[in-house]
């Protein structure tokens, strides 16, 4: 199967919608705190896109019936909004993908709710530092496998796991395009990195083990030992000067 390299234009296209997630992303750590729901998130984020002129690329993807995806504590990913207050200590993981004039953009952040434990800190720290590692090797000459074992060697140095099960993948017109990429892997294999190349990297990090099943709605994966879990992706397009995140928003 070919990689859809895009053009220049293309990743503009990207970026606009990256933009529009970026400031999302934002706006929501401003908002969720103790006491707000999944659901209130949710609706904020469709109501958020829509005014800028995008739609959530998640509802009604293969049925999802949700804008976001949000993943609380042991819920590894694909968790479904709900009327559960979060409260403190809690952490949750929004995953949004913003469609705008037919390209999509994509990016999840594993935010703590009011003050957490130290565990968690270093979590949180480890997932996010292990996405930075990733998007470092994703430069003209490496290739995927440069960028999984950097993740995976970040994680496992942390004492942390890398969830296998759940990949990145290429992003543009559809949400979901080849390559995959994983999280784990050696220096040197898979797929070549080419200019042109829009790819998601989106480690899920595990406080325990790496073992995780799906709920009977089909979509929600838990963890088999209750560990929690984290995951931070940044839609990231391979360039001549390097790479470029078009979800940024630090």
């Amino acid at each position: 199967m070919a990689v859809d390299l895009k053009t220049k234009e293309h990743i503009l296209g990207i970026h606009k919608a990256g933009r529009i997630v970026a400031a999302c992303h934002k706006e929501l750590s401003k908002r969720i705190a103790p006491g707000v729901t999944t659901q209130e998130i949710d609706r904020f984020v469709e109501r958020f896109m829509l005014d800028r002129g995008a739609t959530p690329a998640q509802k009604g993807y293969k049925g999802y019936p949700f804008a976001t995806c949000a993943s609380v504590n042991e819920v590894v990913c694909h968790g479904f909004p709900d009327s559960e207050p979060l409260e403190a200590g809690d952490i949750v993981t929004i995953d949004m993908v913003a469609d705008l004039d037919g390209w999509k953009a994509d990016s999840a952040w594993t935010y703590a709710i009011g003050k957490t434990n130290k565990a968690m800190e270093k979590l949180l720290l480890a997932a996010e530092q292990s996405l930075n590692d990733g998007i470092k090797q994703a430069v003209l000459g490496n290739r995927l496998g440069d960028i999984g074992y950097a993740v995976q060697r970040r994680a496992e140095r942390a004492g942390f796991e890398v969830v296998t099960a759940f990949v990145g993948h290429g992003i543009g017109r559809s949400m979901h395009e080849f390559p995959e990429v994983m999280h784990h892997g050696m220096p040197g294999q898979g797929i070549a990195l080419e200019e042109g190349m829009v790819i998601t990297i989106e480690p899920i990090l595990i406080a325990g083990r790496a073992d995780v099943f799906i709920a009977q709605d089909g979509w929600t994966a838990r963890t088999r030992d209750g560990a929690w879990a984290a995951q931070f992706e940044h839609t990231v397009a391979i360039t001549k000067e390097g790479p470029i995140v078009l979800t940024r928003w630090e």
